[in-house]
């Protein structure tokens, strides 16, 4: 399914509500992640945003791969209402963020 946990999804889903505070953190923060888990969390937020299927899961992770052309972070940075595609598309594949959300915001 995906290539990065769950826990880092909720990460950059927080930051991304505060980004006009934390641009800079969730830039690092993408920025570090493995290839496969940028590719991942592009599939994921072209999911939620209606631009692949939920089933189209392996096929939104090829292509992100392959269209690359830019910093992932900067792609993502630059796409409105990232947090809430993010959101969508973890509803999309049948999970849900807000267990760990909660367990994140409480330092678990």
């Amino acid at each position: 399914m995906l290539d990065i946990p769950l826990r880092k999804i909720v990460n950059i889903i927080l930051m991304a509500h505060e980004l006009d505070r934390a641009s800079a953190e969730l830039r690092s923060f993408i920025d570090t992640l493995a290839k496969d888990q940028q590719a991942s969390l592009v599939a994921l937020m072209w999911v939620g945003r209606g631009s692949f299927e939920p089933e189209d899961l392996a096929e939104a992770k090829r292509t992100a791969m392959a269209e690359a052309t830019t910093p992932t972070a900067d792609y993502l940075l630059g796409t409105p209402h990232l947090a809430d595609h993010l959101e969508s598309g973890l509803e999309a594949l049948g999970l849900s963020a807000t267990q760990a959300q909660d367990d994140l915001m409480a330092g678990r």
